[in-house]
């Protein structure tokens, strides 16, 4: 899926007026745009690297949001709020309606969200090749199982995704656990985004269990996971190594640092389960600095794409860029 066929996808869910707004940006916000914003009694918004962009002057209204929902649902506003307890829709083309109101909750079970206050739509972005940069590293005799690090936004999904594409091209069976169907995308059955011919997608299922599940019923090669940390999460990873099978996930962080002294994940670390670190940033200052560098200003690890660096603890560093942008930093 093209930059822009994204953006169309996310903008036609918008209310009219909201929508022509969207259509109407320069080209080079719209290549950049990452979300739309909107939250009753304040202007609808874009979001790009460089913050939030009005878009028009009026306020959105509740009336807006139950708009937005019938169409990223394509039903009435009381059907699609039965479905919406866990935040979020995910909508043809790969897009991802989040959503905030009053919650309705039963016995400590949320059930739905009554009324909406403000949502979000997440424009998505296929970036194919982002991960070429780093794929022979990880392939170096056979795949080798790789955690990819990041704060939010910096394209962890988005370099995992082209990752599992290589990987299946290559021959290798994937298997990709999509708890919030932002890998893959899938809407009716099908997958919005090019993930090889050897990829098989188990949707909407929480990670803990659908690692478990694909391992039984699909035998992949490898695993592809996104955004690991709760401890039945380490607790499945634990399960997919010791059955043999390669794994590729996705974790939030910063340093190396941050993420042992999290739970679970220094267990993971010092039986080194991942034979390869992948960072991602942002961060402009990091430009043409190689991993040490970084290290001594307490900076996130990155450097030019080409670099990786064996480290005393046995790891591999891999410096990269920005996978969702495609800017080397």
């Amino acid at each position: 899926m093209r930059g822009q066929d994204g953006f169309e996808n996310a903008a036609a869910l918008l209310p009219g007026d909201i929508r022509d707004a969207a259509r109407a940006l320069p080209g080079g916000v719209k290549a950049v745009a990452e979300e739309f914003r909107l939250r009753t009694g304040l202007p609808p918004a874009v979001l790009t690297q460089e913050g939030e962009r009005g878009m028009v002057q009026r306020a959105v209204t509740v009336r807006d949001l139950d708009s937005l929902l019938e169409a990223a649902t394509r039903a009435s506003a009381h059907t699609a709020l039965e479905s919406v307890a866990a935040g979020f829709v995910t909508v043809r083309g790969g897009c991802r309606v989040g959503l905030c109101g009053t919650v309705s909750e039963s016995e400590g079970r949320i059930l739905t969200i009554r009324r909406l206050s403000s949502a979000v739509i997440r424009i998505p972005r296929e970036v194919k090749d982002c991960a070429g940069g780093i794929y022979p590293a990880l392939t170096d005799g056979g795949f080798r199982d790789t955690l990819i690090i990041s704060p939010p936004k910096c394209g962890k999904t988005t370099m995992l995704r082209d990752l599992a594409r290589n990987l299946s091209n290559a021959g290798f069976r994937i298997g990709i656990c999509d708890e919030r169907s932002e890998i893959a995308g899938c809407y009716d059955g099908k997958t919005s985004y090019d993930l090889g011919p050897r990829t098989d997608v188990l949707d909407g299922c929480p990670k803990s269990e659908g690692m478990l599940m694909l391992i039984r019923s699909m035998a992949p090669a490898v695993v592809a996971v996104d955004e690991i940390g709760g401890k039945e999460d380490i607790k499945a990873v634990e399960y997919v190594r010791n059955c043999g099978c390669a794994l590729a996930a996705t974790a939030h962080g910063n340093s190396l640092e941050e993420l042992k002294e999290r739970a679970g994940f220094r267990e993971l670390l010092e039986e080194k389960t991942f034979e390869r670190l992948v960072f991602l940033s942002r961060k402009r200052e990091c430009r043409g600095k190689n991993l040490w560098e970084n290290r001594r200003e307490g900076r996130a690890y990155v450097g030019e794409i080409s670099a990786a660096e064996e480290m005393e603890n046995g790891y591999t560093y891999l410096m990269t860029h920005d996978a969702k942008t495609g800017d080397t930093l």
